[in-house]
């Protein structure tokens, strides 16, 4: 399921050099939940690229996100990505479920955020 997701963030640096894994502000992880060390997909809306990989705090309130190591042959500065977390639940716990999701603007500052009711159909 669908855990939390950064919607729409913009890339500020991809660093080839640097260990694998996504810095992420440390403000835009708390609002959305995410953990350091959490495996998180991201999906770059520019060039349909999509990977796994871990994430790292970056400093607080610098709207940072980099992602890092070789998946940075994959994005480049001022892409635009979606950030998801994923977890297990159970059936019973997978219908009450209310995944995070945060908005943010060109800067990665907030814009908005929603818990979204998970409709599961017995189709």
């Amino acid at each position: 399921m669908l855990k939390s997701k950064i919607h729409r963030a913009t890339l500020t640096d991809a660093n080839l050099n640097y260990e694998g894994s996504i810095t992420i502000d440390e403000d835009l992880m708390e609002a959305a939940d995410i953990l350091a060390f959490e495996q998180v997909h991201i999906y770059d809306i520019n060039n349909g690229n999509r990977f796994e990989t871990y994430v790292i705090k970056g400093e607080r309130g610098s709207g940072t996100i980099c992602v890092n190591g070789a998946a940075a042959r994959l994005v480049a500065r001022d892409d635009l990505i979606i950030i998801a977390s994923y977890f297990n639940l159970d059936g019973a716990e997978a219908k009450e479920h209310k995944p995070k999701l945060i908005y943010v603007d060109e800067n990665n500052d907030i814009i908005g955020e929603k818990r979204n009711l998970v409709a599961l159909s017995n189709n």
